[in-house]
């Protein structure tokens, strides 16, 4: 099987530095384990590799002492531990090593950040750099193929998504048989066995709702009487799924409108295919009543992926005013907004929403479209290399 390049090993190999810990946080499956291993190919120095879920590596770990974890590393100048969630203390443990031996690089990938944050982040202030690892993003997959092969291929990707292994499936009842497997076997994983939950039914019908309601303003309470839920209950188990890079959360953005909605959510997944594996919707893009939503699925974790991998910090938001003015997303970047408007179908070029443009008159206003969206989620070189 062909290795992917991905966006993120650079990043990675430029904050791989002595005494401190990069954490690769992503979804099951996503391909992190390849990532890391591709990263220590290159490297000459010598490394130990460890399994975070093998109970030998807990027992070999258990005693969080500088001897123990001296006469455990040896000479090792970068410990790598995959799925790292999954050992106790991890956050302790790794504090200990990175300010006690000396020269020790550390590499660390979880597939659960409730787990590796809670764990990480009070011990490792100022000693570890997190990134995060996506399904596959249009500008790694434009290294592989040209212009006419990505426009080919744009539909197959809203339907089933960029999970890594896709890539080597050719058969469309293969790539749904993978994606309900990763649907059923793998996605709530973690969430299962954290802190014993198991109504993993009303997690699945939640996902479902969630899914038909992409793009959507959700209603907590709505949700908890459809599933006879509580609203805590839907709360929490809604930011468990956020928590192992299921779905995305947006929220409404305001500075200066009384009518703008701020209380209500959307929620987004990061891949399609996953969203369609759940309400068994694999039809062509021409059979399918809801084009838009995938549409707008697509550029947001599209673009996610681009923020995360060119590091363009930015605070994400919707828009909308109880009379019905919206745009599907804002960029805050440093106080300056950026407004972009998804448009599948449409001929006829959308307009400022009379309201944002009054409001915001310097926010600069796009819509994306078939014909300009490669813009939107490829580097600006890269495009420029492609044509």
């Amino acid at each position: 099987m062909d290795y992917i390049d991905r966006s993120l090993e650079s990043l990675i190999k430029k904050n791989l530095r002595p005494n401190k810990i990069l954490v690769i946080l992503g979804a099951r499956r996503v391909g992190k384990t390849e990532l890391i291993n591709h990263i220590v190919s290159g490297i000459k120095e010598k490394t130990m590799i460890l399994n975070g879920e093998d109970q030998d590596v807990h027992l070999a770990l258990n005693d969080r002492s500088v001897r123990n974890y001296k006469q455990f590393l040896g000479n090792t100048k970068l410990l790598v531990i995959d799925e790292a969630q999954a050992i106790p203390e991890i956050g302790l443990k790794l504090k200990l090593m990175v300010d006690s031996i000396e020269g020790i690089k550390i590499l660390v990938t979880g597939s659960s950040v409730f787990d590796l944050d809670n764990q990480l982040g009070e011990p490792l202030v100022g000693r570890s750099y997190t990134f995060r690892l996506y399904p596959l993003a249009q500008m790694e997959m434009s290294a592989r193929e040209n212009f006419i092969e990505t426009k080919g291929n744009l539909n197959n990707r809203l339907i089933y998504g960029s999970y890594p292994e896709l890539e080597h499936l050719t058969g469309h009842n293969e790539k749904e048989n993978y994606l309900k497997e990763q649907v059923n076997s793998y996605l709530l994983k973690d969430i299962l066995a954290f802190e014993g939950i198991r109504k993993r039914d009303k997690i699945v019908s939640l996902l479902r709702l969630i899914a038909f309601r992409v793009g959507s303003e959700i209603s907590m309470e709505s949700i908890g009487n459809d599933l006879d839920l509580n609203k805590s209950t839907v709360d929490r188990y809604l930011d468990l799924l956020s928590k192992v890079f299921i779905i995305y959360n947006v929220r409404g953005f305001s500075r200066n409108l009384d009518n703008e909605i701020t209380k209500k959510s959307k929620w987004y997944f990061y891949d399609n295919g996953i969203r369609n594996a759940l309400i068994n919707n694999f039809n062509p893009m021409e059979l399918r009543d809801d084009q838009g939503l995938l549409w707008e699925n697509y550029l947001i974790s599209e673009r996610l992926k681009f923020q995360e991998y060119t590091q363009l910090h930015t605070a994400n938001f919707f828009w909308r005013t109880h009379t019905q003015q919206e745009i599907d997303w804002i960029e805050d970047r440093s106080g300056h907004l950026y407004a972009y408007e998804f448009k599948w179908g449409s001929k006829k070029k959308p307009k400022v929403p009379a309201l944002w443009g009054k409001a915001y008159p310097n926010a600069e206003f796009e819509v994306i479209n078939r014909d300009n969206y490669l813009d939107f989620i490829i580097p600006e070189e890269a495009t420029q290399d492609d044509k």
